[in-house]
């Protein structure tokens, strides 16, 4: 008689706060038992000189999202998660973005309607709030929040996105009151356009323009602005995709006065540099992504920050287009100028890969912490109490990991719908071979056995 629906036997499992040597033992979908010498499975995986840890949790990824005129996402709720999937990811945390005068269930109903029976990984979603009316703060907002949608996000730059002081002070006020946790994307837009203007006049409006339109000044303002709007209104706040040393300054000292701050980096912050934004032929197009990109010394902050503790998340921020494609990129302005390149770059299947290499094979991180912020402080910050972790009674969401398997990262091999990585010829070391979804394998030694619509949406009370 079988005590177990999948025993993973023999591997060295990862956690937060500790690193052993032990069988899972996994039923109905839960962790149920964890030692040495389980009883026999209906299916074992023998993960002898393997990792497992709990399966990534990316809580910053754009999937099906409208992104203006003529331009197309590149991901789907399909191709997205099944790219997450191969990256050895178990959720993923999409935006989804009210337009306009869109009331919010609409909005959430229309996403819904896309994710549905389409997802091979468990996801949650974010709320965009572009239109901060009465109704959406008085009414909307706190009733979707006791629904399960408990985090949302504000944009300070982007036009048709950003909101004002004022506006963001309300919307943190629904926060404060329902115990929702509220994001801000921190860049100055006044300032960006100001800079804007300068370079249209002298005429430089090539790709590495993004990058020098948003300096490193553009975001350390905004996130101490950011940063005081929480303090004034006396909520917890989320900063998201932090590039700079100047901007952990703001978090660190926010934070030495006693407030509340989660803060995420991202793998662009550490692998690229604004350099890339300067491609011939318009290439640095590719590299195009808010905040931008920075240089080698802020990509050692940002280590540093990781290192320290003063991140508490490390996402992807994937954000596909096509490259060369009329709906992406290159779309007929955006060949002509930087400001019609569409933000974001895809990333959510080289996210786990790339920490790990960098991180944990070359000694920077240790293995507990890899496991901290790139899937149990994305749980215990988003409200996913059942995930992020190996423990009993937890989601059976697990990837195995070899340690020693050496990579070079090639779009061809990757499962996203973007034609490029930003990552291309990035040699690594270390990969996810197998990933179980409430307790299914998904994929073993990298040949996929689940299938579209395992994937479950994850309702997080507050």
């Amino acid at each position: 008689m079988t005590m177990f629906d999948l025993v993973i036997r023999n591997g060295r499992v990862a956690t937060a706060s500790d690193v052993f040597g032990a069988d899972i033992g996994i039923r109905d979908g839960r962790i149920v038992q964890i030692g040495e010498g389980l009883g026999p499975g209906a299916e074992e995986i023998d993960a002898a000189r393997r990792l497992v840890l709990p399966g990534g949790i990316d809580s910053h990824v754009h999937l099906s999202q409208n992104s203006g005129d003529g331009i197309v996402m590149a991901d789907d709720f399909e191709s997205g998660t099944l790219s997450a999937l191969y990256g050895g990811n178990t959720c993923v945390m999409p935006f989804c973005l009210q337009t306009k005068g869109q009331s919010l269930r609409d909005a959430l109903a229309a996403y819904h309607a896309l994710a549905e029976g389409n997802c091979f990984t468990d996801v949650s979603f974010h709320m965009i709030i572009s239109d901060p009316s009465p109704n959406v703060l008085g009414q909307e907002l706190p009733a979707l929040v006791a629904d399960g949608y408990s985090s949302f996000k504000v944009f300070m730059t982007y036009e048709g996105l950003r909101l004002n002081d004022a506006e963001i002070i309300r919307t943190m006020d629904v926060a404060r009151h329902t115990g929702a946790k509220v994001m801000v994307h921190c860049e100055n837009e006044d300032a960006i356009r100001y800079l804007i203007g300068l370079h249209e006049e002298a005429g430089n409006v090539s790709p590495l323009a993004h990058a020098t339109t948003r300096p490193v000044a553009v975001e350390r303002e905004a996130t101490h602005r950011a940063l005081s709007l929480a303090e004034i209104v006396d909520v917890p706040v989320v900063i998201v995709h932090v590039s700079n040393g100047a901007a952990i300054d703001e978090i660190r000292s926010a934070r030495m006065r006693g407030r509340a701050v989660v803060a995420e980096t991202c793998p662009q912050y550490l692998m690229l540099t604004a350099d890339d934004l300067n491609g011939m032929d318009w290439e640095g197009a590719k590299f195009v992504c808010s905040p931008p990109p920075r240089d080698r010394k802020e990509q050692e902050a940002c280590w540093t920050g990781i290192q320290t503790g003063v991140f508490d998340l490390f996402s992807s921020d994937h954000c596909p287009f096509r490259y060369n494609d009329p709906t992406g990129k290159l779309n007929p302005q955006g060949r002509k100028s930087f400001r019609h390149v569409p933000n974001g770059i895809p990333g959510v299947e080289t996210r786990l890969p790339i920490l790990f290499s960098e991180g944990v094979m070359k000694g920077r991180i240790d293995l507990q912490r890899f496991v901290a912020v790139t899937s149990t402080n994305h749980a215990k910050a988003y409200g996913l109490t059942r995930k992020g972790s190996i423990a009993v009674g937890m989601d059976a969401d697990i990837a195995i990991w070899d340690p020693e398997i050496r990579r070079v990262i090639r779009h061809a091999d990757l499962h996203d719908g973007a034609d490029y990585s930003p990552y291309e010829g990035l040699e690594l070391r270390g990969w996810p071979v197998s990933v179980i979804l409430g307790g299914k394998v998904m994929l073993k030694d990298g040949v996929l056995l689940g299938s579209r619509g395992d994937g479950r949406y994850q309702k997080r009370p507050v």
